[in-house]
């Protein structure tokens, strides 16, 4: 009984996650216990061990009075997370091109193969899963000939931070005319021309975009987290 119950919180975990990840709940917005308990056919204590670890997560939020809600859409919060993401991944790239070697040049070719020949959009015209994987590797990549354990670390830390925001930015926002596939290549050929200046640019403005689409959005449809109002100019 305690194997079955355990295995439905993992599936009522896995869909409530896919509807966060592929923006079907709204920044905000509250997850009702009864109403999902409803929809999956479960019990109460089901669908709060799902939340609870998706809370863990930081994906769901819990409050004493509002009970469960997805995260909310701080404008504060992204600026200040994009912000310290280029300036701790630009500080990582320009030490992999000085000190990465012929594995790490290797890797760097190797990871852009595998992300530029996998798709970004599935059969169903959502986010193919298989994407933000390589995505993520070719990144990894990237970056670790830094030789820092503990930059790689805080690299992939705040990467890991921005997940739902790059996922809001897939979900809600039109970026028809942008070239991915453009701006990695990019990347590449900067780190293997060894040119810092070109490849630390490329990587502001890759880093950037998403968030700065998901902030006009944001406001455009008043999706601000009110607790976090927007700074003052």
């Amino acid at each position: 009984m305690a194997r079955e119950s355990a295995t439905r919180t993992e599936e009522v975990f896995d869909d409530i996650r896919a509807d966060l990840l592929n923006g079907q709940l709204v920044p905000g917005q509250r997850l009702k216990l009864v109403a999902l308990a409803g929809r999956f056919g479960v019990s109460l204590s089901v669908v709060r061990e799902a939340l609870t670890r998706l809370a863990e997560q930081g994906l769901v939020v819990s409050s004493p009075q509002r009970g469960f809600s997805v995260m909310p859409l701080s404008i504060d919060d992204l600026s200040d997370l994009t912000k310290t993401r280029i300036q701790v991944e630009s500080l990582a790239l320009r030490e992999s091109i000085a000190l990465g070697g012929l594995k790490w040049e290797a890797a760097v070719v190797s990871s852009f193969h595998t992300l530029d020949r996998t798709p970004a959009n599935g059969e169903d015209g959502r986010l193919n899963e298989d994407w933000p994987i390589t995505h993520r590797a070719f990144h990894q990549a990237l970056l670790s000939g830094c030789q820092s354990p503990r930059l790689s670390g805080i690299v992939t830390a705040l990467r890991d931070s921005a997940e739902l925001y790059r996922r809001w930015y897939w979900a809600l926002t039109e970026d028809q005319v942008r070239d991915l596939a453009g701006e990695h290549r990019a990347l590449r050929d900067h780190a293997l021309d060894r040119d810092a200046d070109a490849a630390v640019a490329a990587l502001t403005e890759h880093i950037d975009r998403a968030p700065r689409k998901l902030i006009a959005y944001a406001r455009e449809h008043n999706l601000e987290d009110p607790t976090h109002p927007p700074a003052k100019a």
